[in-house]
């Protein structure tokens, strides 16, 4: 499927823990360049992000902005510590014996001494953080892929349409340019006659005049690998995917017959209709740098 470098994707997701929001847009480039970001806290994900797009994106130029809110944060847990308090106890207990005094020692006492009770902050599951993660920027690198399918399909239609109408201006050109031989043959014979008169016009050489002027302005091969060029952009465009870089290629050579018939021709409405050709192969390549 012809993808356009052009495209936007949205995606949103929510649970009991967290909030993650993923937007993505791209416009045309010649490679792959992405620009990720997103909070610190996701940075250890960056290159796990980056390589699960790559299944997505080939080329252009994408932004990917990712928002995350976490709902536990700032949460923590009291943490006891029986180690600690058993030594407190132990020495308390210790210094009762040691000065025959009374052991008036409660929990509540020694609840308040220090390290016996610690807040800690709930650590992080990675692995459920990373799911949560990259089920969402799965999903909305989905939907961006569906903006630029859906581009590429527009862009298509318009790439045959004016194939189609090349072959046209082509027909034209192929129809005309006998026609021009035939005009300057009687162009050519009228002329010789109004100067010679009543003398015998020599045929052979009116012949070979009409032959190398044929010949100079002959451009069946350029019509024929412009046909050619335009078949083959046809099939490319219906191939799968990636063919940004063969299109532009085959545009190219597309504006060098173009430019070839243009200067070869003597015929003004040749002439025209080359210029009209290579107006429609500027607009093809313009179309094209949207390709992926």
């Amino acid at each position: 499927m012809l993808k356009s470098m052009t495209g936007f994707g949205r995606y949103e997701m929510e649970n009991l823990t967290a909030k993650i929001t993923v937007e993505m847009k791209a416009v045309n480039h010649r490679y792959c360049e992405i620009s990720l970001k997103m909070p610190k806290k996701l940075n250890y994900f960056e290159a796990a992000i980056r390589n699960l797009l790559k299944n997505y994106i080939n080329r252009g130029k994408v932004d990917i902005f990712i928002t995350y809110e976490d709902k536990t944060e700032g949460t923590s847990c009291v943490k006891y510590n029986q180690e600690i308090a058993r030594e407190y106890f132990e020495q308390i207990t210790k210094l009762s014996d040691d000065f025959k005094i009374d052991n008036d020692l409660k929990a509540s006492v020694l609840a308040r001494f220090p390290e016996v009770f610690t807040i800690e902050e709930q650590p992080v599951d990675e692995e459920e953080l990373w799911s949560f993660i990259s089920e969402s920027v799965k999903e909305c690198a989905e939907r961006f892929v569906k903006t630029r399918i859906d581009e590429g399909e527009h862009l298509k239609n318009d790439l045959m349409n004016k194939l189609d109408s090349m072959v046209g201006m082509i027909d034209f050109i192929e129809e005309r340019s006998p026609q021009v031989v035939d005009e300057y043959r009687n162009k050519l014979y009228a002329k010789v006659e109004e100067l010679l008169a009543d003398n015998k016009i020599d045929q052979a050489i009116l012949a070979t005049e009409i032959t190398i002027f044929a010949d100079k302005i002959c451009v069946d091969e350029e019509t024929v690998r412009l046909r050619a060029h335009i078949a083959n952009m046809k099939g490319t465009l219906a191939e799968a995917e990636n063919v940004g870089r063969k299109l532009d290629f085959i545009a190219q050579e597309m504006n060098r017959e173009a430019n070839t018939i243009l200067s070869k021709s003597s015929d003004l409405e040749i002439t025209n209709t080359a210029i009209n050709l290579k107006t429609d192969i500027e607009k093809i390549r313009e179309q094209i740098q949207n390709i992926e």
